[in-house]
């Protein structure tokens, strides 16, 4: 299996360039996972986006393998494998008893969902229909990855601030997009450029969104549910108002399980 195709050195290009960019994505959660490290625990984090990665690399690995000739996109989800791995064992070991029970239910769906996939596509068909299905299935399931962050989007509109949408994820995530549209489209394979052409107008979309409201005033956002009634895992914005002559005001994630009988307050 040739890594450079002489006759198709753009390929080339845009998978090395996939590869890098995707590679910084995959390792921009790395700061939530030290601060994790540091309070020995989640606070408030959700693991549900870590195991989509895991599934989709999964997919995505078995799907290069049985198309050939696609090293470019063995290698980057293999590193997305390793690299997401981690972050699930992480959590798994800061995690609270509830949220851990959560994160290993969904885990063994996970992996017993592509452990089906596996078997079923690779007993029951052959050639380019297996192809053809698992390639479709990878669409699918890029397409959800790609269509997460949207409740960022709304967020984001809601509360007029960007504390949530980092710049540079968002940047990184477009560029990807592209590298892995010019990839697919190199190789003459849809499944590969269709699911990136959502992820190019996503990540678009944020960068905007960025731009609108990075010197926005944050609008206060108050939450109305009663806190007997909100889950143990459940995470609000809470809006801290500072008291000083400019008014200025900080948005910070609040985990409600260190403040389970308390409301939001504005202070």
């Amino acid at each position: 299996m040739a890594i450079l195709d002489h006759h198709r050195p753009w390929l080339f290009v845009f998978g090395v360039l996939g590869n890098i960019i995707s590679l910084l994505v995959f390792l921009a959660p790395l700061s939530t996972f030290i601060r994790i490290w540091k309070a020995k625990s989640t606070m408030g984090f959700h693991s549900v986006p870590y195991i989509v990665a895991l599934f989709s690399s999964l997919l995505w690995i078995y799907y290069a393998y049985i198309k050939k000739n696609a090293i470019l996109l063995i290698s980057i989800n293999s590193l997305g494998i390793l690299i997401e791995t981690i972050y699930v064992l992480l959590f798994l070991i800061f995690a609270s008893k509830k949220a851990r029970r959560h994160t290993l239910t969904e885990l063994f769906v996970s992996i017993g969902g592509f452990t089906l996939i596996f078997v079923v596509s690779w007993f029951s068909f052959s050639g380019e229909v297996r192809i053809s299905l698992v390639g479709w299935i990878c669409v699918s399931v890029s397409t959800a990855v790609f269509a997460a962050p949207l409740s960022v989007v709304f967020q984001v509109i809601r509360t007029k601030s960007v504390e949530f949408l980092p710049f540079y994820l968002s940047f990184f995530l477009t560029t990807s997009a592209i590298m892995w549209f010019g990839y697919g489209v190199m190789m003459k394979d849809l499944r590969i450029a269709l699911p990136n052409i959502l992820g190019f107008f996503l990540g678009l979309l944020q960068i905007l969104l960025y731009l609108v409201y990075r010197t926005a005033k944050p609008a206060i956002v108050i939450e109305e549910e009663e806190p007997k009634k909100m889950s143990q895992d459940h995470v609000v914005v809470g809006i801290e108002l500072q008291q000083d002559t400019t008014s200025s005001q900080t948005i910070h994630p609040v985990d409600s399980d260190t403040c389970s009988n308390s409301s939001v307050t504005s202070k």
